[in-house]
């Protein structure tokens, strides 16, 4: 199905950026600045990794913003340009669940990055609410065609738990080589209590997080 694949979900949205240039913005030469080299200023300077604000939005596997100026497209043995009326903030993420939810917990996760990203977008000034919100990027959304879930199509809380307890075991399986079977298993009961498997939320990789921790045991 378009969108989805299993439990996962892939959001592509177009949202036209107006024309002209801000009255109180300047570029570098000191020109007013036009409103979509302001939003690429700011998706430029946003945190990466757990430093991103979407890192903050629940069951988030990717998510990615870039603004669109022109078309590009091959005929024949030419690349022509199909040139657009507006400028577009594009954005795209693959989550855990349904469009509406994962919408919802964005805008209450991140309201005040989002108010800042889209504040130039075409008819964004009339969101105030997460149902405005919803309702905005629906009718940016594209249909996400040939939609491939890369992950587990597990909530992102258990994919950080699992990739944990895969370091952790690793960690665990190096420093035990050799030991003896009654200490090795003493080892082990210790380990389970340790890694608490039930517990979703401690002890766990957190949200962003792009490389292995010094140690997790």
């Amino acid at each position: 199905m378009a969108n989805k694949f299993g439990q996962s979900y892939g959001l592509t949205c177009l949202c036209p950026i107006k024309n002209g240039r801000c009255e109180t913005g300047y570029d570098n030469a000191g020109d007013q600045a036009a409103y979509d080299k302001i939003t690429r200023r700011r998706i430029q300077t946003l945190g990466l990794h757990d430093k991103s604000p979407f890192a903050k939005v629940p069951d988030t596997y990717f998510a990615r913003l870039f603004i669109l100026n022109d078309v590009f497209f091959e005929q024949g043995n030419e690349v022509k340009r199909d040139h657009l009326k507006s400028k577009y903030l594009v954005f795209t993420s693959n989550f855990h669940g349904e469009l509406e939810t994962y919408l919802e917990g964005m805008w209450h996760s991140a309201a005040g990055d989002i108010a800042e990203i889209w504040q130039y977008a075409v008819g964004f000034d009339q969101v105030s609410s997460a149902a405005d919100f919803i309702a905005y990027i629906k009718q940016c959304q594209l249909t996400t065609t040939l939609f491939f879930n890369g992950s587990s199509d597990q909530s992102l809380k258990q994919q950080l738990k699992s990739l944990y307890i895969k370091q952790a075991f690793t960690e665990f399986t190096l420093t035990n080589q050799g030991k003896p079977a009654a200490e090795l298993r003493h080892n082990f009961q210790q380990f389970l209590q340790q890694i608490e498997l039930d517990n979703l939320e401690s002890p766990s990789w957190f949200a962003g997080q792009y490389e292995l921790e010094d140690s997790v045991l």
